[in-house]
């Protein structure tokens, strides 16, 4: 779904940036990007991937080798970091620690000259929207990592920027912890009305948070789509791989029909109908099939065009489904993710699947199946 404001004139505009720190290995390369005003953008990542070092580049931390930064249509590349009126959160808060909370978020209304009541107000205002009142007098060390990773927001949003950007601010947090600062952010987000750009290597974070995420690899990105967008519809074989649990299928394209469908050999083991994506007829493809979208002992009514006997592995009992590995079609690592629904156990057609070793038959429609391209590695 469009923001209300996705066609107004972006806030931030990477042009054909690049990054290079010795002059020879290229991080980012010809990056081209617009960051919508009011948005949540993710920029999301393995380690290496160019994502940190495109906001270090945004906040002026680093400089870009090539190209150009534009904020509201005005480059900032020479611009520096305190100038440009960025709010920051960084992985370890960056909080002050022989000032109190009070203190740490007096501090960049300070340096603004802004004066003692009205910065008081900021700061009081600003802790109520952490859930932090009452806090102003602790230390960083007497808080929790939960208390601090708020502190360091409340002291991002404190002189009310226009643009939080985010480095992985929940990386040193547990797992229940994490999670609830998500949603945390995510209400902090809609409520204050600025634009945030946050990096992480989290798939789940940015799928929880955003409104778009940038999908990196290798300086270069590879999709940039809203969260349902990646997952239902991922345009190559490392965003198909990288967002979400994902099967993949060797093969080759046999024949292509006009309809966006195609016929795929899989490695001697049979054929499948797919969606063709980035495949022509004759070329490698690695066929993407979500565990959630296989079916197991279909109905014959739904006249699935894809249907196969698979042998099962494993079994884990993941309390709201069952994650069942199977041997299928040359494959001993395709997952199947089955629902824990009432009376499934009960069920006769599935009494194989109870039992390693057993053998049953799995189907799924062609279009959850996408035909993608084979990355040389593979």
């Amino acid at each position: 779904m469009e923001t209300s404001n996705s066609h107004s004139a972006p806030h931030v505009r990477f042009e054909n940036v690049q990054k290079s720190y010795d002059g020879e290995t290229v991080v980012v390369r010809s990056l081209n990007l617009e960051i919508r005003d009011g948005e949540f953008l993710t920029m999301l990542g393995p380690s290496g991937s160019g994502k940190t070092t495109c906001l270090m580049m945004l906040a002026g931390f680093e400089t870009a080798t090539r190209g150009e930064i534009y904020m509201r249509d005005k480059p900032i590349n020479n611009i520096p970091p305190h100038k440009r009126g960025m709010g920051m959160v960084f992985q370890n808060y960056a909080l002050f620690p022989h000032m109190s909370v009070r203190e740490n978020l007096l501090f960049p209304l300070q340096v603004r000259r802004i004066p003692e009541k009205e910065a008081r107000e900021k700061v009081t205002k600003a802790l109520e929207m952490v859930q932090l009142s009452g806090f102003e007098d602790r230390r960083p060390g007497q808080l929790s990592g939960g208390q601090q990773q708020r502190v360091a927001v409340a002291r991002a949003l404190v002189f009310q920027p226009d643009l939080v950007l985010m480095d992985e601010p929940l990386g040193a947090l547990d797992k229940n912890l994490r999670e609830q600062m998500q949603f945390e952010l995510k209400h902090i987000h809609e409520n204050v009305g600025a634009t945030f750009v946050y990096v992480t290597h989290d798939q789940g974070e940015a799928l929880t948070m955003s409104d778009r995420i940038a999908v990196f690899n290798d300086g270069v990105i590879q999709q940039l789509a809203e969260p349902d967008e990646l997952y239902e519809r991922p345009e190559n074989a490392f965003v198909a791989q990288f967002i979400g649990e994902n099967n993949r299928l060797s093969g080759r394209v046999r024949e292509t029909a006009a309809d966006g469908f195609c016929r795929a050999e899989i490695a001697g083991h049979g054929e499948a109908l797919a969606l063709r994506v980035n495949a022509d007829a004759g070329e490698k493809t690695k066929l993407s099939i979500r565990p959630e979208r296989v079916m197991i002992e279909p109905e014959e009514s739904l006249n699935l065009p894809n249907i196969y006997e698979g042998r099962v592995l494993e079994l884990i009992y993941l309390g709201d489904h069952i994650r069942a590995r199977l041997a299928l079609l040359g494959n001993e690592d395709f997952v199947v993710k089955i629902q824990n629904a009432r009376g499934r156990r009960d069920d006769e057609r599935l009494r194989n699947l109870h039992r390693i070793g057993g053998k049953v038959r799995v189907g799924w429609r062609a279009e959850d199946c996408r035909a993608l391209d084979c990355p040389e590695e593979d």
